[in-house]
Order: structure tokens, then C-alpha cells, then sequence
């Protein structure tokens, strides 16, 4: 059976594929040169519009993946496409996918994120404690944690969210890339559980760490304090003050 023809999206003109890390062109080198251009164009607006438009990174992944389904790259770009699109079984087969060739251990906490999305928390747990874990980074050790905790809270435990992530790296007063969010996990679990004082200053520490705008741990914080913000554009907003 014939595949259906390729969609193409559109690729803006200042993108020339050379936004891509050096790892990532390497893999590349094993295509014929124009392809490989046509397929890291395609990856550079997968990175470029995953965060504001999830279904049009997904389009462009998906033009990647039937150019070159044999880069590792590519497997994993679709596999944050699909995740973004919350297509999780299509995530977790070419996370999968990606690992298989790689053997890299960095896509663990997605993966078992996937699980999650899967509606299988159970089984996001279990990879918690797998031994893959411990050949994680400082930065994926974490992000295994916040995993974790997720899935005991989909669990209905929410006491043990809070202690799953009671950590060294949560009691550090120097700020990571991962301060922001575990600091705004742990004020949400505590938050679950009826600590609303101990939410409110974690969700400051929160705020303190989150200099890229990354939670929204400052209305989070305005919300417990009770403040109200209004649109000053919003004629009504005038009219019920």
C-alpha cells in the first residue's frame, strides 16, 4: 500500500538549519546533504514552535520522521512533539524508539511521564525505582522526582507527594535550572494537603528561583495572599471598581 504524499509545512526563511546543536548535525552526516538540510530545518521549527503551538511542532515532526526515521534525533523530536500534543502512546514508542538506538538514559523521566498521561501512575512509580534512574543526571534525578510525586498524587496520595519530594536539592538555598519547579511542586503538594502557610512560602522560594517565567508560581503566590489582579483594558473591570 502506498504511503500518503508528504505534507510539507512552511519553514520561514531565516531558518537555515544550523540552529541545531553539533550532536544533533552529526547524526545528520549519515543523510545525503540535502536532505539532511530539508530534515534539520524541519527540527529547528519543531524547537521553534513546540511551547506555543504543540499540534504545528507535531506537524513538522512528523515531516522529519518520514525523511529520516532512522536518526535517533528525529525519534526523539517526535517523541517531545507528540508528548507536547499529549499523543502520549506516540511519545512513549518513540522515546522508546530513541533509546533503542542511543542507549541513552536521559528520556527515562518523560517516558515514565507518558505512563502517567496513559492514565498508568502505577507503572510511572515502578520506573521511578528502576535502576536507570541512578544513571540519570542531577537534572533528570530531579525530574524523576517530580515524575514521582505526580504519580502519587494522580494515585490520590497526596501526603506521600510531599515527602517524595523532600530532597537535598529542595533544601539547597542555591538556585538550578530545576529550583523553580520543585520548589512550585513541593508548594502545590503541600498546598494539597492543608499547609497553606508552608505553601505560601515555598511558592515564594518559587518565585525567588523562576527568573525565565518558567511557573506561575507569582499568581499562585498573589492568589494565597488574596490579591486580585484586573485588565486595564477591560471596561467592566472599571465599572465594578
Amino acid at each position: 500500500m502506498d504511503r500518503p504524499p508528504l505534507r510539507r509545512l512552511p519553514i520561514p526563511e531565516d531558518v537555515t538549519g544550523e540552529e541545531l546543536d553539533a550532536s544533533v548535525h552529526q547524526e545528520l552526516r549519515t543523510l545525503p546533504k540535502t536532505l539532511a538540510e530539508d530534515v534539520a530545518k524541519n527540527l529547528v521549527m519543531v524547537a521553534r514552535t513546540l511551547d506555543e503551538d504543540p499540534e504545528e511542532a507535531y506537524g513538522y515532526a512528523k515531516v522529519a520522521l518520514r525523511l529520516a526515521s532512522r536518526v535517533p534525533a528525529v525519534r526523539e523530536a517526535m517523541g517531545f512533539a507528540a508528548y507536547g500534543a499529549e499523543k502520549y502512546a506516540e511519545a512513549l514508542a518513540e522515546f522508546r524508539a530513541a533509546r533503542r538506538m542511543t542507549g541513552a538514559q536521559h528520556l527515562w523521566p518523560v517516558m515514565a511521564d507518558c505512563e502517567r498521561g496513559l492514565g498508568r501512575p502505577e507503572k510511572a512509580l515502578a520506573m521511578a525505582g528502576e535502576p536507570e534512574v541512578q544513571k540519570l543526571d542531577k537534572a533528570g534525578q530531579v525530574e524523576m522526582r517530580l515524575v514521582a510525586a505526580g504519580a502519587r498524587q494522580d494515585m490520590g496520595q497526596a501526603e506521600a507527594a510531599v515527602v517524595t519530594l523532600q530532597s537535598p536539592e529542595l533544601a539547597s538555598g542555591s538556585v538550578q535550572p530545576w529550583s523553580a519547579r520543585l520548589r512550585y511542586a513541593y508548594a502545590d503538594a503541600l498546598l494539597a494537603v492543608g499547609r497553606e502557610q508552608e505553601a505560601r512560602d515555598w511558592f515564594a522560594k518559587a518565585v525567588e528561583a523562576d527568573q525565565s517565567g518558567v511557573t506561575d508560581a507569582s499568581d499562585r503566590l498573589a492568589e494565597l495572599d488574596g490579591v486580585e489582579f484586573t485588565d486595564a483594558l477591560d471596561p467592566e473591570a472599571d465599572d465594578e471598581a
